[in-house]
């Protein structure tokens, strides 16, 4: 399914999307794919959704993303009648106008990061915090009201109001394991990966965590995945890849050496394993 567009109209849709009428957002309903980027926002309510076969549990303060080509079951059903969020439904162009083909230039943008992090789960759900969750709102509120009213210039609005919420929800992602440390024993797993993760002799895996809490290999992969939906050691890599991300926007650091800071003594495979993450090279992501 594409994005539906209209001549002279920013790509660019909004609904606040209720679960007494879901229809009425305009949204699809019936299981689906669509090759654009999705982002909902539960502003009041708690239900599920299911993404790629997976189930999601999604409650107040919850942005979610669906990456595109996810298979989004049928929601008819399953909707609460208390439930309200904002939907916002774009193709990468809505972003950068200037960028290549529809699912290679999303993975090259940096302000597209969180779908990219959905890219291999098909979905991803970011905790926004109580006290900004009003800010939300407010400015889900206003890139409506920009595309609604149609004013001089609001095409550049649009732009720029999507632009903001892509940073605040950029930021969620790096500040991801921190919501989840409310569990004492998540928080020592992060503490423990955030301390270790550049290490290079030895590098840090699922033993080493294991060991500096005392735990089993097999008890805390078990505890971790169930809680968190990801291994030790995608967390690991993920807070590798944050800091590469970090490092090549900022720095004019060598692969190499940027391997290194980041717990990879050897670069090829530093830049195999930022591939697979990113759909790119270092090189072409510090490039975009």
């Amino acid at each position: 399914m594409g994005y539906p567009r209209i001549a002279g109209l920013p790509p660019v849709s909004v609904a606040r999307w209720s679960g007494a009428d879901p229809r009425a957002a305009g949204t699809t309903i019936g299981t689906h794919a669509h090759d654009f980027l999705v982002l909902l926002y539960v502003e009041h309510g708690d239900g599920p959704v299911r993404v790629d076969g997976r189930d999601w549990h999604l409650a107040v303060g919850d942005a979610f993303v669906i990456a595109p080509g996810a298979v989004v079951a049928d929601p008819d059903a399953h909707i609460e009648p208390d439930v309200t969020a904002w939907a916002v439904f774009f193709p990468t162009d809505a972003v950068d106008p200037a960028g290549v083909a529809p699912l290679v230039s999303w993975r090259t943008h940096p302000l597209l990061s969180p779908f990219i992090n959905a890219r291999n789960g098909g979905a991803q759900r970011l905790s926004v915090p109580s006290t900004q969750q009003a800010a939300w709102s407010a400015q889900l509120a206003v890139l409506a009201d920009e595309l609604n009213g149609r004013r001089e210039h609001y095409t550049d609005a649009v732009r720029a109001h999507l632009t903001v919420l892509l940073v605040w929800l950029g930021r969620l992602v790096v500040d991801t394991p921190s919501a989840l440390t409310d569990d004492p024993l998540l928080a020592s797993v992060f503490d423990v990966i955030e301390r270790r993760y550049a290490d290079i002799d030895p590098p840090i895996g699922l033993r080493d965590v294991a060991d500096s809490l005392g735990l089993t290999t097999g008890h805390l992969a078990t505890v971790v995945a169930r809680r968190t939906g990801r291994t030790v050691m995608q967390w690991i890599t993920e807070r590798r890849m944050r800091e590469a991300r970090r490092l090549l926007a900022d720095t004019d650091l060598t692969i190499a050496a940027l391997a290194r800071r980041v717990g990879y003594r050897d670069p090829g495979y530093f830049v195999r394993r930022f591939r697979r993450e990113h759909g790119v090279p270092p090189l072409a992501w510090r490039r975009a």
